[in-house]
């Protein structure tokens, strides 16, 4: 709604998770052109998720480990929710203000699904480099 991200830490909130309650999640923001450029492009896992912001669709060139990816609307909401295996080219949704990435199968934990409406909530300062 209008939000400007800046890199760095916080945590996403997803409400409703797999029981009922809220999950919180490690989640790492890259809201500059050259935090999204990079992405998680040269790792071998993430701790927690990534919220790319604004995005409307991803790749999977030259990276590592299979990844699942959120599309997020403009209020935060799941509008699709996708498993891509390394060397892909993931078509752009209209409606995808922001998009997540976590290692695969780990949104389905946390039960990130069409529907659910996630909150990311910012901390303090930049993430280190990998």
């Amino acid at each position: 709604m209008g939000r400007r991200w800046r890199d760095g830490r916080g945590r996403l909130v997803v409400e409703g998770g797999p029981d009922g309650s809220a999950v919180t999640v490690p989640l790492e923001i890259a809201a500059s052109y050259r935090a999204r450029t990079k992405g998680l492009l040269g790792r071998d896992a993430i701790d927690g998720v990534l919220l790319l912001s604004p995005a409307n669709s991803v790749h999977t060139f030259r990276m590592r480990f299979p990844i699942d990816v959120a599309y997020l609307d403009r209020r935060l909401t799941v509008i699709a929710v996708r498993t891509m295996p390394p060397g892909r080219l993931g078509l752009p949704r209209l409606r995808a203000r922001h998009v997540l990435e976590a290692e695969a199968g780990a949104l389905a934990g946390w039960g990130v699904r069409v529907g659910v409406r996630v909150k990311a909530v910012e901390g303090q300062g930049r993430p280190p480099a990998p």
